[in-house]
C-alpha cells in the first residue's frame, strides 16, 4: 500500500449521526476505509473475524509493523525534519518549585533513529517477535522510544507503573514471562526521589519466573547504583547508554494485525492482575481514526496529554495515536500543581504552542483547589489552546463550568477505559463539535452500540440509570483477550450480559442519546429502597463555592440498608466552619436530589486517597468505614491519606 500523507486521512467533515449509523450498520465497510490511514504490508481484505465469538479479531489477513507507520512512513514522506516528540520535566535539574524546567525535542528523524538503535539493543539481548518486554521506567523520553522499539521488533511491551511495589512487579514478571526488563535509576516527584533498582532487584528475586537482562538507564541524584542492584542477582543488569552505544539499528518487523502489541495490566478481584491484550492492526486504526476524528488533532497539532506512560491513556494518546497521525506529542513529567504552582499546564500550553490539551478531571480539580479564581490563567499565553478534554472519571459539572469559563475553550469529557483503549463515548470535534452538555460524555464513538440494562439484562428507557454495557462485537482497538486466558476473559466481561461486554459503569442515555456516566456499579447505593448514584450526590455537592473535591461513599445503615456519607476537601483560602458547610451541602443535596437521598453527613478533610491515575478510591474508604476486610491498592498515590482518613471513616459509621 502506498504511504499517505496523514493530512489527507482526517474524516470527512459531515454529520455525526451519518458516521455513526454507517460504523454500526456496516461495520465492515466502515473500518475497512478506515484502514486507508494505514500502511500495510499486506492489505487486509477482510475487517472483522466472528469465527472464534466471542473472541473477535479485526483485519485477520494484514499484515504490518506499527513502528514503521509512526516513525518511517512520515520520514519517507519527507516529514522527518518536524518534531514527533518534546519531553519537558518540571522535576528534572531541579525545576520543581522554581519555575523552570527541562526540555528536549526529537524530529521524526531523530526519534526514528533512537527508536531503531534501540530496537537493535533489544535484538542483540535475544528480543524477538512474540518476546515480552517489561518497561518499569518514569516519564523520560525511554519510555516511549522503548515502547516502539518493541513494536519495530514485533515484541509485546508491558509498561508496568513506574513506583508499583516489589510485589506486584513480580507478578506481571510472572504473568508476562519476559526475557528482558528495561528501567531507569528512578523517577522524581516534586518533593522526594523514588529509587526504582531496588525495587526491580526485589522483584525479579521474588518473581518465579526468571529474568534474564535488566537493562538501567542513568539518572543522576540516585542513592543506588547498577552495580548494587545486580549484586546477588541472577539476571544480567546492563547499563542502557553503553549496550545502545554499541547496537546496530534494527528494521521494522512484519507481523500480523491479530499479534498483540502490548499487555496493560489492571487490578483483578482476586489479587492477580488481570493482563489487556491489545492487538498490532486493530489498535493502528482505531487510534488512526480516533485522534482526528474526535480530538481533531493532525499534522502540525501539538497535543499534551498528561498521562503517565503506564496507564492507558498514555499508550494511546502519548505515544502511539500522535505518532500515528503525524502530529507533535508532549511527555511532561511532573504535576498539575506544585511544578511549581498551579499554571504548570498552562506554561506547558504556552512554551509549546499546545492546541489540545487531555487530562484528568482530578487534575483540573487539584488546579481549582490551588487557584480557585483561574488567576494563573491570565498568566500565560493559551491563544494556541482549542479545547480541553477530560477522561479518567467522572467530570463533575461544576469543574468542567469552572475551568470552561476559565480558558474560553470547549470543555470535553469523553468515557473509555484501560480495556477499550480509545473512547466509548465521546464528542467527535473533528466531525462534528455537537453541543457540549455538562456531566455527560456526550455521544457513543464509531461502532460502540452502548446501552442501559437492568440486572436481569432488560433494556432501560431514556432517563433511567442501569448497567452500561457495549454489544459485541466491540469496534477494532478494543481488548481481543486477558494475557494467556481467554476463559477469564469471557468470565469477567462477557457473561453477566449475553453478546455484551460488561463495562462495570453505571449511567443512563438521555433522550438525545447523551451517554451520563455515574460511577462504577458498586458506587450505587440503596437508601430505603432508593437506587441513588454517588456520582449524582457528588455533583450536588461539588457545586458549593468552597468545595473543591468530594467524595461520596455509601455506609451500612441498620434502618434504611445504607446511607450517603459525603468527604470534602476545600478551595485554598475557604473560610467556612464544618457545622455551616454541612447544613448548606445538606440543603443542597435535598433541593437537587430530593429528601430521599438522605444526605447529612459531611467531613471536612485535608486530601482524599486515590490511585496515581486520578481515581478515587471509594470502594477502599467505604470498606474501612463499614469494618469489612480492605486491600489499598498498590497503585494509590500516597497511602498516608488512608492512614489520616481511617479514624474520620470509622467515626462516621458509628
Amino acid at each position: 500500500m502506498a504511504v499517505e500523507d496523514p493530512a489527507e486521512t482526517r474524516p470527512a467533515a459531515g454529520s455525526y449521526a451519518e458516521l455513526y449509523a454507517r460504523s454500526v450498520e456496516d461495520p465492515e465497510q466502515f473500518w475497512l476505509e478506515a484502514a486507508h490511514a494505514v500502511d500495510w504490508d499486506i492489505t487486509p481484505q477482510r475487517a472483522l473475524d466472528e469465527s472464534r465469538a466471542p473472541l473477535y479479531r479485526w483485519f485477520p489477513d494484514g499484515r504490518l509493523n506499527l513502528c514503521h507507520n509512526a516513525l518511517d512512513r512520515h520520514v519517507a514522506a519527507g516529514r522527518g525534519d518536524q518534531t514527533a516528540l518534546i519531553y519537558d520535566s518540571a522535576v528534572a535539574g531541579g525545576g520543581a518549585g522554581q519555575g523552570s524546567s527541562t526540555q528536549e525535542s526529537f524530529t521524526y528523524r531523530r526519534l526514528r533513529d533512537e527508536v531503531a538503535r534501540t530496537a537493535g539493543m533489544l535484538s542483540a539481548l535475544g528480543v524477538k517477535a512474540g518476546d515480552r518486554v517489561i518497561l518499569y521506567l518514569p516519564m523520560i523520553p525511554q519510555a516511549p522510544i522503548a515502547m516502539l522499539a518493541c513494536a519495530r521488533l514485533g515484541a509485546v511491551h508491558s509498561v508496568v507503573f513506574g513506583g508499583f511495589a516489589a510485589a506486584e512487579l513480580a507478578s506481571r514478571i510472572d504473568d508476562a514471562a519476559p526475557d528482558v526488563v528495561l528501567t531507569a535509576s528512578g523517577g522524581i516527584e516534586p518533593s522526594r526521589r523514588v529509587e526504582y533498582l531496588p525495587t526491580v532487584a526485589e522483584a525479579v528475586r521474588l518473581a518465579e519466573h526468571h529474568v534474564s537482562h535488566v537493562v538501567v538507564s542513568h539518572r543522576e541524584g540516585f542513592a543506588h547504583s547498577r552495580a548494587e542492584a545486580a549484586a546477588g542477582s541472577a539476571a544480567q543488569w546492563h547499563d542502557w547508554e553503553a549496550a545502545l552505544a554499541d547496537a546496530e539499528p534494527a528494521a521494522p518487523v512484519s507481523v500480523a494485525a491479530t499479534d498483540p502489541l502490548y499487555v496493560l495490566y489492571t487490578s483483578g478481584t482476586t489479587g492477580r492482575p488481570k493482563g489487556v491484550v491489545r492487538d498490532q492492526g486493530g489498535t493502528a486504526v482505531a487510534l488512526s481514526w480516533s485522534l482526528p476524528a474526535i480530538f481533531d488533532v493532525g499534522p502540525g497539532d501539538t497535543i499534551l496529554t498528561a498521562s503517565d506512560v503506564g496507564w492507558v491513556v498514555g499508550h494511546s494518546y502519548i505515544v502511539y495515536a500522535p505518532l500515528l497521525a503525524g502530529a507533535t506529542t508532549v511527555l511532561y513529567e511532573g504535576k498539575p500543581v506544585g511544578t511549581p504552582d498551579a499554571g504548570a499546564f498552562w506554561r506547558l500550553v504556552q512554551d509549546h504552542r499546545i492546541t489540545t490539551l487531555f487530562t484528568a478531571p482530578t487534575a483540573l480539580r487539584a488546579i481549582r483547589k490551588a487557584d480557585p479564581q483561574a488567576e494563573r490563567v491570565g498568566d500565560y499565553d493559551l491563544s494556541s489552546l482549542r479545547y480541553l478534554f477530560a477522561a479518567g472519571e467522572r467530570l463533575d459539572p461544576e469543574t468542567q463550568r469552572w475551568i470552561g469559563e476559565a480558558l474560553k475553550v470547549p470543555v470535553i469529557d469523553n468515557w473509555w477505559q484501560t480495556e477499550t483503549g480509545w473512547p466509548i463515548a465521546a464528542n467527535p470535534a473533528g466531525v462534528e463539535l455537537l453541543p457540549i452538555r455538562e456531566g455527560s460524555a456526550t455521544l457513543p464513538a464509531a461502532g460502540y452500540r452502548v446501552e442501559v440494562l437492568d440486572p436481569f439484562g432488560e433494556p432501560l428507557p431514556a432517563g433511567q440509570e442501569g448497567n452500561l454495557v457495549i454489544r459485541l462485537p466491540m469496534p477494532p482497538g478494543t481488548l481481543t483477550t486477558l494475557w494467556g486466558d481467554d476463559q477469564r476473559y469471557i468470565d469477567s466481561y462477557l457473561t453477566a450480559f449475553p453478546g455484551c461486554y460488561t463495562t462495570g459503569d453505571s449511567g443512563y442515555i438521555d433522550q438525545d442519546g447523551y451517554v451520563f456516566v455515574m460511577g462504577r456499579t458498586d458506587d450505587v447505593i440503596n437508601v430505603a429502597g432508593h437506587r441513588l448514584s454517588t456520582g449524582e450526590i457528588e455533583a450536588a455537592v461539588a457545586a458549593h463555592p468552597a468545595v473543591a473535591e468530594c467524595a461520596v461513599i455509601g455506609l451500612a445503615d441498620e434502618l434504611k440498608g445504607q446511607r450517603p456519607s459525603g468527604y470534602v476537601v476545600l478551595k485554598a483560602g475557604a473560610q467556612i466552619g464544618e457545622e455551616q458547610l454541612r447544613e448548606e451541602l445538606t440543603a443542597q443535596v435535598r433541593s437537587t436530589i430530593g429528601p430521599v437521598a438522605d444526605f447529612k453527613d459531611v467531613a471536612v478533610v485535608g486530601a482524599l486517597p486515590k490511585t496515581r491515575s486520578g481515581k478515587i478510591l471509594r470502594k477502599t474508604m467505604r470498606q474501612i468505614a463499614d469494618g469489612e476486610d480492605y486491600r489499598v491498592p498498590s497503585t494509590i498515590e500516597d497511602p498516608r491519606v488512608i492512614e489520616e482518613l481511617m479514624p474520620v471513616l470509622r467515626r462516621a459509621a458509628g
